[in-house]
């Protein structure tokens, strides 16, 4: 009996290890693996002139492109594209629009830019002050250290020094890899602190820590001055949940002290014209703020922003979606640790929303997160290590 089935190939690794794997010879491997790797790419807001080229460009190299129905007759001034291809056919297709020039070209760079990206991945190492974080050998668990009154899951539990430290020296017994110590909480309808009462929280926290413990201590803010401080105080990442864009001396403040960076998504409203493509140019544009000062792109995690400037179906939306952060080609952090998400699904209070927090983290791992943020460490730890046992290869 023949025993067909369905391959599913994400990327040009998996693609020559199936190919090497049916016993070709090892020179075929080179030519027949961007054959393989079947890619859909979506171009937002093509000219209808454009999006006519590109369509018949890519049907005849054998793939095709889905576009707006006013594009054949011109009765419509753009479109999006979702082009559907192998890579060997995309490697074509860009050629051919480069000999176009103009606008054709960018766009030619543009997917190229995405064909690089599947041969590149990731960065090896997440480097951040003294650390190197391997990246793809496991997934890395951050601890929730809140010294703040008003958290919406553990506020006013661990303002003391003496009650915080003892916290985050159970969490890494717990297993975690990072700690991240905040300030100021970021829950809806938080009352905002200014620098220096949040300085007044974190500084001395992370003093102790940082010469207490030999893990990575992030600091959570979104202010430079309060990066500045923690960061001379030991700390050696700035989680910021705008993502370098809400303070402009921020990126400057990370690039002086050679620190880690996580640039989360954020949004002041709720309305979005394609959620994912929205939240990748908002990064794609914290990168670029990053990059700018002389940050490098091995001290660079991207957050998607669950339970930020999203509703229900947008959380849910991003969990199902969130492997399209892959174009960026960075670590990937996932916090959805007792959040509104679980909350709003399973109709449950703050302090019984473990099961459903395991739910995201073995789907967001699934999905390529390469770091947790969680409250519940010890759980999540043992989730995280099953779920790298059948994931991570």
């Amino acid at each position: 009996m023949i025993n067909a089935r369905i391959v599913y190939i994400n990327d040009m690794h998996e693609a020559r290890e199936e190919i090497r794997k049916i016993g070709v010879d090892a020179s075929a491997i080179t030519w027949l693996s961007p054959k393989a790797l079947s890619i859909a790419i979506k171009l937002e807001d093509v000219s209808t002139f454009e999006a006519n080229i590109i369509k018949q460009e890519m049907l005849g190299k054998g793939g095709d492109a889905a576009v707006n129905r006013g594009v054949a007759s011109f009765s419509t001034e753009s479109s999006d594209i979702l082009l559907m291809g192998t890579y060997s056919q995309y490697n074509r297709l860009v050629y051919k629009l480069r000999m176009q020039g103009g606008s054709l070209k960018e766009i030619a760079n543009e997917i190229q830019r995405l064909l690089e990206g599947l041969e590149k991945g990731k960065p090896e190492y997440f480097e951040c002050g003294k650390y190197k974080l391997p990246i793809d050998e496991k997934t890395y668990v951050m601890g929730i250290l809140n010294v703040t009154p008003d958290s919406f899951s553990d506020g006013g539990q661990y303002i003391k020094i003496d009650s915080a430290i003892k916290r985050a020296k159970e969490m890494v017994d717990a297993g975690a890899d990072i700690i991240d110590v905040g300030g100021e909480s970021t829950r809806p309808g938080y009352q905002q602190v200014d620098a220096l009462e949040e300085i007044n929280r974190v500084v001395p926290i992370i003093e102790s820590l940082s010469k207490e413990l030999n893990v990575p201590i992030s600091v959570d803010t979104s202010k430079a001055l309060v990066a500045e401080k923690a960061l001379c105080a030991g700390a050696c990442i700035v989680n910021d949940v705008w993502g370098l864009q809400k303070d402009p001396a921020m990126a400057e403040v990370v690039s002086k002290h050679g620190a880690g960076v996580i640039m989360m998504h954020n949004s002041d409203t709720k309305e979005y014209r394609d959620l994912m493509g929205d939240i990748i140019r908002f990064l794609r544009k914290s990168i670029e703020i990053a990059e700018k000062v002389g940050i490098t792109r091995e001290n660079m995690v991207v957050d998607p922003g669950i339970g930020f400037g999203k509703t229900l179906e947008h959380n849910l939306e991003v969990m199902r979606r969130m492997r399209e952060l892959n174009t960026l080609n960075l670590p990937v952090l996932l916090g959805t640790s007792r959040k509104s998400l679980i909350g709003n699904v399973l109709d449950l209070p703050v302090n019984e929303r473990l099961e459903g927090t395991a739910a995201t983290i073995t789907l967001g791992i699934a999905n390529g997160a390469d770091i947790v943020r969680v409250h519940d460490v010890k759980e999540m730890v043992r989730v995280v290590r099953m779920t790298d046992a059948m994931v991570r290869v």
